[in-house]
């Protein structure tokens, strides 16, 4: 793969653009050194033969398939799982790998898959690809994307190339202007496939890779988004990204026919005024909470939302419920706080659970029946969110 030491012959690396392990798992190594060979490959386009270092430009692609489903995988270990045994758990050679395309999302080649127009021959193709690897599109990049503290100096080179890689092919013109939606579109593909990485290094060594949260901003004033795996999201659960601006978990602790339960709460707002419940019907309990939490907004603006004035927006909120409980009573903390992070553009710390209900005075509310609240966060696997919650609280 990268050199004879018999003959001197360059190897494969040397060669080609890209080099691609079909059945990853089924690859081993004659010397016990050839993974590091590879990790400082990996890390520097170059490897050493006696004294002399060689320098090569060809790629290298992993393939590899799961014996069980993609959930069950994670539930057993990693999706690094398939990889030969001198690499499956080494995190400091993961962390050499810049993007894991996700081949469950990819669909099976079929006849719907081929053209009845005309095509490029794969020869020639190929071919403009090679002229492009050696062209760079960061330029699109400057002044116009930031990138989030977690991201470490390997995953912002990971994130970079990939981006680059995909602005050429979206547009191979290096003087062609690169629109906002196809930048945008790019880097949340490029940080999507890198944090894959990251979340399994943090299941093999989670003290060193625990932040993988990543995020962007678009523009100089763009609000921070955040960008999670799919296969780690779930609609009904409570995970650990941030949601957008205006939006929190919440929990209600129920009255007496109702047991406690679990609340998503949507805000967004516009120009006018006032703030409209978009759940009809409304349900009383709810209504109370919100008329509570926007009489807070307006006489303590100042503290909570600096020089903004919210009689100048209009806010709609929206209840979401995830169990059988439906009355949303006691939230007033939670949709004072969805008010502001809607007003100010900016997301609440994620794996947050609010609690509390809230009045007109600003006081809040004790809570009646604190164990049933654990048990509606335990079914939602947010257990460690919860005791952050009250610790917050």
């Amino acid at each position: 793969m990268f050199v004879n030491m018999a003959t001197g012959q360059r190897g494969l690396v040397c060669q080609y653009d890209v080099v691609c392990f079909d059945e990853i798992s089924g690859v081993s190594f004659d010397q016990k050194d050839g993974v590091n060979i590879m990790k400082g490959y990996m890390e520097s386009a170059e490897f050493s033969r006696g004294k002399e270092s060689i320098r090569a430009d060809g790629g290298i692609v992993m393939v590899g398939n799961f014996d069980v489903d993609v959930q069950h995988q994670q539930r057993v270990g990693h999706l690094f799982g398939p990889l030969p045994p001198d690499m499956r758990h080494d995190t400091a050679f993961m962390d050499r790998i810049h993007t894991y395309v996700p081949g469950w999302d990819i669909p099976k080649l079929s006849t719907a898959s081929l053209t009845e127009h005309f095509g490029l021959v794969s020869d020639f193709l190929s071919e403009c690809w090679t002229q492009l690897r050696a062209q760079s599109r960061m330029s699109a990049l400057l002044g116009r994307v930031g990138f989030g503290g977690a991201l470490s100096g390997r995953d912002t080179t990971a994130v970079h190339k990939t981006i680059s890689g995909l602005l050429k092919l979206l547009h191979p013109q290096p003087d062609e202007p690169v629109p906002d939606d196809d930048l945008e579109w790019a880097v949340r593909l490029a940080l999507e496939c890198r944090r894959r990485v990251k979340e399994q290094q943090k299941r093999i060594g989670s003290a060193e890779f625990r932040n993988t949260q990543f995020s962007y901003t678009l523009g100089q004033d763009g609000v921070e988004k955040f960008v999670a795996t799919p296969e780690l999201q779930s609609a009904d659960h409570i995970g650990h990204d941030p949601l957008p601006p205006g939006q929190v978990w919440t929990i209600s602790p129920g009255g007496q026919d109702e047991r406690s339960g679990l609340y998503r709460l949507e805000v967004t707002e516009g120009p006018g005024a006032g703030v409209r419940i978009l759940n009809r019907p409304a349900p009383q309990a709810f209504a109370e909470s919100v008329k509570y939490a926007e009489a807070n907004l307006y006489t303590r603006a100042s503290e909570l939302i600096g020089d903004r004035n919210p009689r100048e927006h209009e806010f709609s909120i929206q209840l979401r419920a995830f169990d059988t409980s439906k009355n949303g009573r006691s939230l007033g903390v939670a949709a004072l706080l969805a008010l502001c992070s809607a007003l100010i553009n900016k997301s609440l710390r994620g794996g947050l659970v609010i609690v509390g209900g809230l009045n007109l005075g600003g006081s809040i509310d004790p809570l009646p029946n604190a164990i049933d609240m654990v048990e509606a966060v335990f079914y939602s696997d947010a257990r460690e969110a919860f005791i952050e919650a009250i610790a917050d609280s």
